[in-house]
């Protein structure tokens, strides 16, 4: 576990379930001041009563909603020093290209990536009144790999990994760092519609022989958001048991 965060003050969009619960646990066992932004906010306020954070409703596509996100924050802890752009969608359509409805990639790349570039915009702002922060990006390993019928989901998450480099250019003179985490599967409601027979495919595709945990996700984004990672920008960290070495 990170130890070096007390003190610090962290948005984490998506932060009340899979991952982003996960990221939420781990940043407020570091001495993380967490604001749990989610759309669904009574899980969210139930996470923060448990962890004794905070809980904010947000809709990542919608600018004004990510704007409100980061001015709640600042009235409550008075600063923001770590935001965790976890907030996304899966795949619910394995279409090929020709045959998938517009309507659905849309819905897909508005959330998972206008809604990681709209974070950020909101973000930024607030890092800079403070001095600088760390930005960790949850992108996908289906941000430098594929798979077939997955377009809108692999775009939007190529997608990140490419905002990510770019406000990292953008930033770094203004002391602020941002990365983007690359899970492989991971053991999340997402996955929850899976057949035992899917999901032992899952585990074998990653070399490890099985998919992640979600704290082995969040320990990652844990580690980019501290200063041992004082010197990482730019970066994509995958975390996906090799899936991507084959």
């Amino acid at each position: 576990m990170i130890t070096t965060l007390d003190g610090k003050v962290a948005i984490v969009t998506g932060g009340a379930s899979g991952i982003g619960a996960a990221c939420s646990r781990v940043l407020a066992a570091s001495g993380v001041a967490v604001m749990i932004a989610d759309r669904n906010l009574p899980l969210a306020e139930a996470l923060a009563e448990e962890l004794g954070a905070a809980a904010v409703e947000v809709d990542v596509a919608d600018e004004e909603s990510c704007q409100r996100m980061v001015a709640a924050t600042e009235k409550r802890f008075g600063r923001l020093d770590i935001a965790v752009n976890n907030a996304g969608v899966g795949n619910p359509d394995r279409s090929r290209i020709a045959e998938l409805a517009y309507a659905t990639w849309l819905n897909i790349v508005n959330i998972n990536l206008n809604g990681v570039f709209l974070s950020i915009k909101a973000e930024v702002p607030a890092m800079l009144r403070g001095g600088g922060g760390s930005i960790v990006n949850i992108a996908s390993i289906m941000g430098c790999v594929a798979v077939e019928g997955a377009a809108s989901y692999v775009s939007a998450k190529h997608g990140v990994v490419g905002l990510t480099k770019a406000a990292a250019l953008d930033y770094a003179p203004d002391g602020i760092r941002v990365n983007a985490v690359g899970p492989g599967f991971v053991d999340t409601p997402m996955l929850a519609n899976r057949t035992p027979e899917q999901r032992a495919a899952l585990d074998a595709a990653h070399p490890l022989g099985r998919i992640a945990t979600a704290e082995e996700i969040a320990n990652v984004v844990a580690f980019l958001a501290s200063p041992d990672a004082a010197f990482v920008t730019g970066a994509y960290y995958t975390a996906d048991g090799g899936y991507a070495a084959r």
